[in-house]
């Protein structure tokens, strides 16, 4: 009896002692997996907030501008890097390709299951073969001779670990792809905030140009009007034929319709800035002025088309390609990793078939544990391996011609932008000239006319001629600015275009 009851302690011990060696290892993995998880969220919260901070934000978004301040072309900018929803859909792809870089870099990571259950249930087992299949139970043990209908308790837990301590540089492959992704994700940002600001400038400026050619035209009827009623007096007086009022009168009402065609296009370009702009288009007031002082002595800076964030994205997508390439020339290598587990199983029936009675089997009093490694190795793959690898290193030959052209077509567009940024330095100078002869045309014009020394038709002509005159000189200065954004827009940064602009802030304010 006493012995029975120091092998049922030396029992109990046992049991005890196993199961704070299995909770305590058990918690162990978990401390670990929870370290490196806690430090791989770090890293990819970090490469986020980098983004983040790279991300375009200003203190001026959302807020109200001012109905007593005009809106500056670098506000316009802004304003539209952080309020248009394509930047924030770009910035959202890029932090989603950060967690993927960190998602491929946990395969570095042990694997670990942990199983525990308690059961009640029938000892009977039977001799034969079961194929494979998820609905009748195992049971495990002799075969005894008779059956039985009483339940005993049962438990089990375990631990599992695996991990391959090597890929011979597979996982390193897939991260670097990953990466890669990544980079030309951030690059394809960087091209969307290039478009929308190049959105936002050249609409700013179509805006511009379309307030001078609004201020060209009022000037057109100021003057049409001013004639006609001179006119009118000389036709009362009897010192022109009426046929000559008749004239006056149909050439104002040709300005008046217009100047109505010019604030139509300018209140449609206007609601189209303010769309980008994220405000309503009646808290925009933009002063054109300061846009009228082409820039002096300004010379492009060199352009390297490989620094193009266009190229840049084409770069890293074949670097992604060839990491590609890199990953399926290892996925033929063998696997080998290292294996433990420990585990304990409990049964409220002896091997003899003995029930034991009370919590017995309700906690494991059998414990095993096992460490080796694995080597795993599939030959027939190579084939599949192989037309991969193909396909791989065709795609990579793909994407270095894409990306040689891309490189092409960046360089010809740049040299485009040079040439009609030479053009309408050209032609802003030209049209002070023009339209300093067509003022004094139409002033000569109509005093001729008063003198009685021309008639109607030639004081028209020059009144149209220096509407014309007017509208080209507005356009072709606001012109210069569209070309030396256009080249700035080739070059890939728009920063040499806005530092041209530090007065524009000043003189629309």
């Amino acid at each position: 009896m006493r012995l029975k009851r120091t092998r049922s302690r030396r029992e109990e011990s046992n049991k005890g002692s196993f199961h704070r060696r299995f909770v305590g290892f058990g918690l162990c993995i978990f401390a670990v997996q929870a370290f490196l998880q806690v430090a791989s969220q770090i890293a990819i919260a970090q490469e986020a907030s980098a983004v983040e901070v790279q991300s375009p934000q200003s203190s001026t978004a959302g807020s109200p501008v001012s109905d007593n301040q005009p809106l500056a072309i670098q506000e316009a900018v802004q304003r539209a890097l952080s309020n248009y929803p394509t930047v924030r859909i770009a910035l959202e792809r890029v932090l989603a390709t950060r967690a993927q870089v960190g998602l491929t870099r946990t395969q570095f990571l042990p694997q670990a299951n942990i199983l525990w259950q308690t059961n009640r249930s029938t000892y009977n087992n039977i001799p034969g073969l079961l194929l494979p299949q998820g609905v009748v139970s195992p049971i495990t043990g002799p075969v005894l001779a008779n059956t039985s209908n009483t339940s005993v308790w049962g438990s089990a837990g375990a631990l599992l670990m695996n991990w391959e301590p090597t890929r011979f540089g597979y996982r390193k492959g897939e991260v670097a792809a990953a990466q890669a992704g990544s980079d030309a994700a951030a690059d394809r940002l960087a091209l969307t905030k290039l478009d929308i600001a190049n959105a936002a400038a050249s609409a700013y400026l179509t805006v511009a140009a379309l307030h001078e050619q609004v201020r060209s035209a009022q000037a057109d009827l100021s003057r049409r009007e001013s004639f006609a009623n001179a006119i009118h007096v000389l036709v009362n007086n009897q010192l022109r034929p009426g046929a000559d009022a008749s004239e006056a009168d149909a050439e104002v009402a040709a300005s008046r319709t217009r100047l109505i065609q010019a604030q139509t296009l300018e209140r449609v370009d206007l609601a189209a800035l303010a769309e980008l702009l994220g405000i309503p288009s009646k808290q925009i007031t933009i002063d054109a002025a300061p846009l009228l002082v082409p820039p002096s002595g300004y010379e492009p800076p060199p352009f390297s088309a490989a620094s193009h964030p266009a190229a840049l994205e084409q770069n890293h997508l074949l670097s992604q390609a060839g990491a590609q390439e890199r990953v399926l020339s290892r996925a033929y290598l063998p696997r080998f990793s290292l294996e433990g587990a420990v585990s304990g199983r409990g049964s409220g029936v002896k091997p003899d078939g003995t029930f034991l009675e009370g919590t017995n089997g309700l906690g494991p009093d059998r414990e095993n544990w096992a460490v080796g490694i694995q080597a795993t190795f599939a030959p027939f793959d190579y084939f599949s391996i192989r037309e991969q690898k193909k396909i791989a290193a065709s795609n990579e030959r793909a994407q270095q011609l894409n990306y040689q052209n891309t490189l092409t077509t960046l360089n010809t567009q740049e040299e485009q932008a040079r040439a009609q940024l030479d053009g309408a330095l050209q032609v802003a100078r030209n049209t002070p000239v023009q339209l300093d002869a067509a003022r004094m045309g139409e002033s000569q014009a109509r005093a001729r006319y008063e003198a009685a020394l021309a008639n109607i038709v030639e004081a028209t002509q020059a009144q149209a001629l220096l509407e014309q005159a007017e509208a080209q000189d507005a356009l072709a200065r606001i012109g210069v600015w569209q070309a030396l954004l256009g080249i700035s827009l080739a070059q890939g940064d728009l920063s040499s275009f806005l530092n041209q602009l530090p007065k524009l802030s000043s003189g629309g304010h």
